[in-house]
């Protein structure tokens, strides 16, 4: 399938300052993906140099084969057919829900603005609101009406500038999972901008994620949470430490727990110093046997208790264990590793 939209190793500036370093992606017709990554990494700027606001210095960006952008040409923001939903919403004020929603579609007949807004409502799940003012409605209602305004010209690509920062945390997440939905059904494909990895993971089937203006690695969630490629990627995403050990061979590791086997060659020499990336799921619990741990300390969280380990030597550990094994400070657990995707980097120290 020919990509929709194709990022080749744009650079983008700020006046001197180099802020996009020779990034590019590729997405597909209806596929959704995420950029995610820390303030100031770029991953603003490249959305709003794929929407046209920022120009690129080099390289070049084409929707559906077409250039849009390169260092000497830029298509203007609105001949470039794609719809945007802000952080901040934009909608206004003194426009009904269903003006706003049609805002945008000048060229269109009363008669059919009214059917497009009513289908943009259906859509959004807002049926019946097309007559309340954008103050009648909660954050997220007002969430889904910017939402049915990009979706209403029926866009190839809607571009998403973290737009659910203004949210509080559960409705965050939920809003991301049905803006994943509503963008599936309606067909269009999405790129959201976000520097909070469980909107990613809800919305995104390709996370890349940015570092100083790079994408480090461009995968699935669950790629990039047990199979990270850079020191980075696996400090960013999801919880975890990093227990050192020195390699035996291409890809077995002897740490202070025993010896593990690499998911991947380490490209080392026997005897390099390792730092070996462990998940709080990599450590079960272990009753019949398996190494002592101390309980330093536990956070709850319904179902499950992540729990602070100290071994023997001092070295910390993070646990899930099941909400039912409940452990104080002090107490012994005895532990195993079953960790399936053992992932090491060179020793940064």
């Amino acid at each position: 399938m020919p990509a929709l939209l194709r990022l080749d190793h744009i650079e983008c500036r700020y006046d001197d300052q180099i802020v996009v370093r020779d990034l590019s992606f590729e997405l597909e017709p209806g596929q959704i993906a995420c950029l995610l990554g820390p303030s100031g990494c770029g991953k603003t700027t490249v959305l709003r140099a794929i929407a046209g606001f920022e120009p690129i210095h080099s390289g070049e960006i084409q929707l559906n084969d077409e250039i849009i952008s390169r260092a000497d040409y830029l298509r203007p923001p609105e001949q470039r057919g794609l719809g945007m939903v802000f952080q901040d919403y934009a909608l206004f004020p003194h426009l009904s829900v269903a003006d706003n929603i049609v805002f945008g579609l000048r060229k269109h007949r009363r008669q059919d603005k009214a059917h497009i807004a009513e289908r943009m409502l259906d859509l959004v799940g807002l049926q019946g609101m097309g007559n309340r003012f954008p103050h009648e409605l909660s954050g997220g209602q007002q969430q889904r009406v910017a939402l049915a305004r990009a979706l209403a010209p029926h866009p190839p690509l809607i571009l998403l500038d973290e737009p659910f920062s203004n949210l509080d945390v559960d409705l965050r997440e939920r809003l991301s999972r049905e803006v994943r939905d509503i963008l599936k059904t309606a067909g269009t494909a999405g790129i959201l901008v976000t520097h909070d990895q469980h909107e990613a993971f809800a919305m995104g089937e390709c996370i890349g994620v940015m570092h100083a203006g790079r994408v480090l690695q461009c995968a699935s969630p669950h790629a990039l949470y047990h199979e990270p490629e850079t020191r980075f990627v696996a400090d960013f995403i999801g919880q975890g430490v990093f227990l050192k050990g020195r390699t035996l061979s291409e890809n077995r590791i002897e740490t202070e727990i025993g010896r593990m086997q690499s998911t991947r060659p380490l490209d080392l020499p026997p005897g390099s110093a390792v730092d070996v990336l462990l998940r709080p799921d990599d450590v079960v619990p272990d009753d019949l046997g398996g190494m002592a741990t101390t309980v330093i300390d536990s956070a709850f969280k319904g179902a499950e208790i992540l729990y602070t380990l100290a071994l023997p030597s001092g070295t910390r550990l993070l646990a899930l264990f099941p909400s039912h094994r409940n452990h104080a400070p002090g107490d012994t657990v005895r532990i195993h590793l079953d960790a399936e995707h053992v992932v090491a980097f060179p020793r940064s120290d």
